[in-house]
């Protein structure tokens, strides 16, 4: 074990050096120009066509590319974050490729037969031995089984998993020491961006989870006759090999080619729309990565899609963001718009609302006049989440898989139907995600929760309270208090007042009702105590609708 040990110790060594190299290669390639070799060469060099001068994002891009595929996975998320990436690294980001060699094939076809436990020829009738595709994780071969069926079979690469284990390892290691040194970046929280990673490419090394993915969504669309999803083979699929059909189709970004097979591209786009908005809103969960490589069109304008090992999926908080979302939008409401982006950030009160409901507000004012048919709505979404960035606020990480979803979803259909709107499409189905939220059984439901709570508030409060005198009594609660001379402060200061006193008030009133009716001899007060229990339990009712159903001035 202690020599297992040493030898983990050392790869850690031998591939941080491998890291710092590729960082320190650009600084000494600086160093070396302006030393007075550097400057006798360019002199040299006089009159020579100039090499291309990379910009600070095209060298970030390169040096990326070389760390591996790890590093350009990650690089990959970062380009869809705003929130931690200006611009310009973005549009540079977003060029990220894993430009991946096909291993060695006999160890390919040795690993395939080790995962199957089975020789080839036992399980296939024909299997290709040329790749198919070779990519950072995996490789991928064809063939056709002894049942008859046509697939497809992609084997994970030997010691990739360890290799993306270790470059995480360096780099949480790099991040928490980053984080530690500059605390004023804390922001920014880049640990916990790349605890988020790690999630997510360890679920990608295990090729169970897609599989699982598979069945998921062959059980979301089993009868829904324009989608269709690859089966699986779960008999010979394993963590490191998956075995599918092979899906054949006409790819959606050639309308040209689609319309000469006699299909009809404006029904495939509706079709298309439909199936991710069904993912979306009425699933929460979703193929995060739906661009034209990982959708085929299938004859009578079936929508078919594949590599299902990026997925995403949705909160009910992230799910009623959405819908409350969509209705603002159709309305041009940037009150329910910017309502809905707070909440989706956890945010009650927020020191820079007003300002930020006007940004947002100024951002609509640009559609008036438009019809809804021609604005953009993912492209209005991501506009707001920058205004949200903008003031740094927390946005879920899954809501900027959501719009790139979106985002190409808008892509896909402007291709094939630049006619089609999406707007309307989106639509009917934030609106069924409303009248699901505020059905009769969710509002009972919210309202047994919200009366269990404040029962159970009510029976401890006792207790609760002489706990905290007895603490403050011995000293034990010792807290710093420095007041703000602040709108927000005193804002919240006296909403917070304002409630203690009404539940106090109705508290004492319905404590007052059951006392009366308890002691009704002798002293006839029953009448009273059904009064007064009466008008306690309307204002109960009353405040819980209100909670429920009417957002609060901030």
């Amino acid at each position: 074990m202690h020599i297992v040990n040493i030898y983990i110790s050392y790869l850690k060594m031998v591939r941080a050096s491998q890291i710092v190299w590729v960082l320190a290669k650009p600084s000494f390639s600086e160093l070396f120009a302006h030393s007075r070799l550097g400057k006798r060469r360019r002199r040299k060099n006089k009159g020579q066509v100039h090499k291309h001068v990379y910009t600070t994002p095209e060298r970030l891009r390169m040096t990326i590319e070389e760390l591996g595929p790890t590093f350009v996975k990650f690089g990959q998320i970062l380009a869809d974050r705003p929130d931690m990436v200006s611009e310009r690294f973005r549009v540079e980001l977003k060029k990220l490729q894993s430009r991946a060699e096909p291993f060695d094939n006999n160890t390919a076809l040795g690993l395939i037969e080790k995962e199957m436990n089975a020789p080839i020829d036992e399980v296939f009738a024909e299997f290709d031995t040329t790749p198919l595709a070779a990519a950072s994780i995996g490789q991928v071969y064809q063939g056709r089984l002894r049942s008859g069926e046509e697939v497809v079979l992609k084997i994970q690469r030997p010691f990739i998993e360890n290799k993306i284990k270790l470059d995480i390892y360096l780099m949480k290691f790099i991040a928490r020491k980053f984080a530690k040194s500059y605390p004023e970046l804390a922001a920014i929280n880049i640990v916990g961006l790349i605890d988020e990673f790690s999630e997510t490419i360890v679920k990608e090394l295990d090729y169970t989870f897609e599989a699982s993915n598979i069945l998921r969504f062959a059980m979301m669309f089993k009868d829904d006759p324009t989608v269709h999803i690859p089966a699986v083979y779960t008999k010979y699929s394993s963590k490191k090999l998956i075995v599918m059909e092979k899906v054949e189709g006409i790819t959606p970004d050639t309308p040209q080619a689609l319309r000469d097979a006699g299909l009809d591209t404006h029904q495939i786009a509706v079709n298309g729309a439909n199936a991710l908005l069904t993912m979306i809103l009425r699933h929460g969960f979703f193929h995060a990565d739906p661009h034209p490589g990982n959708i085929f069109i299938l004859p009578g304008n079936v929508v078919a899609f594949i590599d299902f090992g990026m997925v995403g999926a949705l909160t009910p908080r992230d799910m009623n963001f959405l819908a409350d979302f969509a209705i603002g939008f159709a309305r041009r409401d940037s009150d329910l718009m910017s309502r809905a982006l707070l909440v989706l950030c956890g945010k009650k009160f927020f020191e820079h609302e007003e300002e930020m409901k006007f940004e947002i507000h100024q951002l609509m004012m640009q559609y008036a006049g438009i019809p809804l048919e021609l604005m953009n709505f993912a492209g209005t979404m991501q506009k707001c989440v920058d205004v949200i960035v903008k003031y740094q606020l927390q946005i879920p990480s899954g809501i900027f898989m959501l719009i790139k979803a979106l985002a190409t979803l808008e892509k896909f259909a402007g291709t094939l139907a630049p006619d089609l709107s999406l707007t309307p499409v989106i639509l009917p189905y934030a609106k069924e995600v409303v009248k699901v939220k505020y059905s009769p059984r969710k509002v009972a439901a919210q309202l047994y929760d919200t009366l269990a709570g404040y029962m159970n508030f009510i029976r401890n409060f006792p207790n609760d309270m002489s706990e905290i005198l007895y603490k403050l009594k011995e000293g034990k609660i010792k807290h710093d208090i420095h007041l703000a001379d602040d709108d927000l402060f005193v804002r919240t200061v006296r909403q917070a007042s304002r409630r203690v006193a009404y539940t106090l008030i109705v508290l004492g009133m319905f404590v007052g009702s059951i006392l009366m009716i308890a002691f009704e001899q002798p002293y006839g007060t029953s009448r009273y105590g059904h009064f007064l229990l009466v008008v306690a339990s309307l204002l109960i009712l009353f405040q819980l609708l209100k909670w429920l159903f009417v957002p609060e001035k901030k």
